[in-house]
């Protein structure tokens, strides 16, 4: 049996001593839930726990806004007549307003374990903010449903967004407790953090492989459906910074990719020809969708499915950050003038291509447009960046 942050929290008298006297804000979203579906909030206050204050991430506390650059404005809760504050409003940063709404702030978000999932960013923030304000942070901890594994290059210098907290691969292996110890010791905040940690959660044991089989999948974003898109997001989300349709209007986003013309058998021959390797641990299955809204509303459109799932998952081989960059340099390859790359403001960054945003730099783009390029190349900068990442975040490690 797995208990998260918040289960461990509620069934320990002397932790909930901590809190006694104390203002407490809880940062949550529709994933923060207990083990029998009690939302964090109402378990708290439950308990006794004086809770003055909330905040939402983006996508909001309630989880409703289903786009990128949607926001959430400030508000009170009809209900527990307490204030609700928007980190994805009017501001991304928590201000003194804000923070003088409590003493202890308690982070309670499920996260994917992609450093381009702005809670990640949203935790730092936090950070900074508790830092300056003198007030103390609790992250009551969750999976990271992609497990350990880590997967991409460094965010490079310059090219830090709120996409982009700092310089991490797009798959970080932590969990967000994990990565509160590593924004401490990187950023040199002093700050009071706390982590109440997890029991009995295995993130190398099947058939989860970082999400527990006895707990439910809750959305923690919109479009964060089911285990699948977790596990092939880190490397799905780079199809915000495309033309090329993420799945948004169909049933199934960040699980697949397709669009008009394009020709998914001749994708996946070149993808096996280029580097088959990067194929391993999933079962690539072609698809064809009609969107209902976002790109390519209405088109009919060839694409793939990324199943990491079922009998063909292998946990430790599946690397979705390679798979789909594979994908843009097949489709590159057979289409040298598809217009490939999105270009607009993505997560408020002007003046820079999404896909570079995303990536934190320019590699992966360049390396698909090259037309000399080859699957070592892009392995060679990756697996030496992941190598460090790796050394980095040990002594960082809780489970």
């Amino acid at each position: 049996m797995t208990d998260f942050g918040i289960d461990r929290l509620l069934a320990d008298p002397a932790l909930l001593a901590q809190l006694k006297g104390r203002r407490v804000c809880l940062l949550g979203h529709p994933a923060s839930v207990t083990r029998d579906l009690t939302h964090s909030i109402d378990a708290l206050i439950a308990a006794g726990v004086n809770v003055t204050s909330a905040m939402g991430p983006q996508h909001g506390l309630k989880g409703d806004k289903q786009d990128n650059m949607v926001e959430t404005a400030d508000e009170v809760d009809p209900r527990l007549g307490i204030p609700v504050f928007s980190l994805y409003g009017e501001v991304r940063r928590p201000t003194g307003q804000m923070m003088s709404a409590a003493d202890v702030f308690l982070f309670d978000l499920q996260d994917l374990g992609c450093r381009i999932y702005t809670f990640v960013t949203t935790l730092l923030y936090l950070l900074e903010a508790a830092a300056e304000q003198g007030k103390e942070v609790w992250v009551l901890d969750r999976p990271n449903p992609a497990g350990t594994p880590v997967e991409g290059t460094l965010l490079e210098p310059g090219w830090e967004s709120f996409v982009g907290a700092g310089p991490m691969p797009m798959r970080h292996g932590l969990t967000m407790g994990e990565m509160g110890h590593w924004f401490i010791r990187h950023f040199n905040l002093d700050v009071a953090y706390r982590v109440v940690e997890m029991e009995g959660w295995n993130p190398d044991q099947g058939p989860g492989f970082g999400w527990p089989t006895d707990r439910v999948w809750i959305n923690p974003s919109p479009n964060a459906a089911t285990l699948n898109m977790a596990r092939a997001y880190a490397g799905t989300v780079m199809l915000e910074g495309t033309t090329l349709s993420e799945g948004r209007g169909t049933t199934r986003a960040l699980e697949l990719f397709a669009a008009p013309g394009l020709d998914a058998r001749a994708i996946l021959a070149e993808m096996e020809r280029i580097a088959p390797h990067w194929l391993a641990g999933c079962t690539l299955r072609e698809i064809f969708v009609e969107p209902t809204f976002h790109k390519h509303k209405g088109e009919l459109c060839s694409g793939l499915f990324i199943h990491a799932e079922g009998p063909g998952y292998e946990h430790q081989a599946f690397r979705p950050w390679r798979l789909q960059g594979l994908a843009f340099k097949a489709i590159r390859n057979l289409h040298p003038d598809y217009e490939l790359w999105r270009d607009f403001p993505y997560e408020y960054e002007f003046g820079k291509l999404a896909i570079d945003v995303i990536n934190g730099g320019p590699t992966l783009r360049e390396w698909v447009d090259n037309p000399g390029s080859e699957a070592g190349d892009l392995e060679a900068i990756a697996s030496r960046d992941e190598q460090a990442w790796a050394e980095q975040v040990s002594p960082c490690r809780l489970y």
